[in-house]
């Protein structure tokens, strides 16, 4: 028996219709942001009327009073109207398509989970800096392959964030670079704490966990102080492990998936052929915890299979995968010879019984 199922057709027509209407609100919302964040007003200095910008608590002079900066005042009046308005029609729409999401089944990640996404996701550091690792990372697998991975594969309490401390602490906005990933999650649950004073680990009051986890460095000597997103003292920091920086260094793809409640979201996960290798790899550690090494194996074997039935044109021979080490892409050999000799054994005879 297959570990997970097709989507119908009702669901997969849900599925296209709710990740356009996200991108559609995406768009909409990040150009309201971007230009009509803030206020404009006129005020008065020393007798003349000045039009006046307000961005981030700072007012900026945009000219005195004529007919060009009143221009500029009605248009900017009139497109904030007109944005505010798009802006709230998608997220009405949003909102109808959440029961629907949930009355067909759609609504696979935890609500937690797509909260904290959701605000990685606003930050921008799904772009670059923060990656969804580990079991969470099979959501965005299994909507690739308009599919539904079987439940006792996606069972988690956790959440791995892969930090690339290659990211520029300026590039990011100023809060974010300040406050950090705690900072972050403070801002979906305010129980949020870290556990051990310079921890890599986050644990809100109803047990939820996120890691923090980073590449080990190659010379592990000269690597004193472990990677941290935020400037504060008090900011999660990474974790070294090793293997990770396989991962940090493959591709990337952003996926819309959508949480319990029916809300979607968009997850950034490592390219599926890098997870399952690694994941084939984990599984052959000797020094890693026994269960985990056969959730290990049970995972990749299930990418494995759906990037060969869903997915044929991702290939692991792929050039694409060249900055993964040889002894990595060996191990899809492996893979697909254990899953040629369970189909064998699982397809049963190919003539029927007359």
């Amino acid at each position: 028996m297959r570990p997970y199922s097709e989507l119908n057709g009702d669901q997969a027509r849900q599925a296209i219709d709710v990740e356009q209407v996200l991108a559609a609100y995406r768009t909409a919302w990040e150009r309201h942001h971007r230009s009509f964040t803030g206020s404009m007003a006129w005020k008065s200095v020393s007798g003349h009327r000045y039009l006046y910008r307000k961005r981030q608590g700072i007012w900026s002079s945009l000219g005195a009073r004529s007919p060009e900066t009143e221009r500029i005042h009605r248009q900017f009046l009139i497109g904030r109207l007109q944005s505010r308005f798009r802006v709230a029609r998608l997220a009405k729409r949003l909102d109808a398509m959440a029961p629907v999401n949930r009355a067909l089944g759609l609504g696979r990640v935890p609500v937690i989970a797509g909260r904290i996404l959701r605000r990685i996701d606003q930050a921008k550091l799904g772009d670059a800096a923060l990656t969804v690792v580990g079991t969470n990372a099979l959501f965005a697998y299994e909507r690739l392959c308009g599919v539904q991975v079987a439940s006792g594969h996606l069972a988690t309490e956790d959440i791995d964030l892969l930090y690339d401390a290659r990211v520029r602490l300026k590039l990011l906005a100023p809060d974010i670079a300040r406050e950090g990933v705690v900072g972050l999650l403070k801002k979906v649950d305010r129980s949020f704490d870290i556990l051990g004073k310079g921890g890599f680990r986050a644990v809100n009051r109803d047990g939820y966990m996120v890691d923090l986890i980073a590449p080990m460095p190659r010379n592990r000597m000269a690597s004193i102080h472990r990677a941290r997103l935020g400037s504060d003292d008090n900011d999660l920091q990474a974790v070294e492990i090793e293997g990770l920086a396989w991962l940090v260094n493959s591709p990337k793809t952003a996926v819309t998936v959508v949480d319990e409640r029916g809300y979607p979201l968009t997850i950034t996960v490592p390219d599926p052929r890098a997870f399952a290798l690694h994941k084939a790899w984990l599984a052959k550690r000797p020094d890693r915890d026994t269960l985990k090494r056969s959730r290990d194996a049970a995972q990749a074997s299930l990418v494995a299979e759906l990037l060969t039935t869903r997915l044929p044109h991702l290939r692991f021979d792929d050039p694409a995968l060249g900055a993964l080490p040889l002894a990595l892409r060996d191990e899809a050999e492996g893979l697909m010879g254990g899953l040629a000799a369970a189909h064998e054994e699982d397809d049963g005879a190919l003539t029927p019984g007359w």
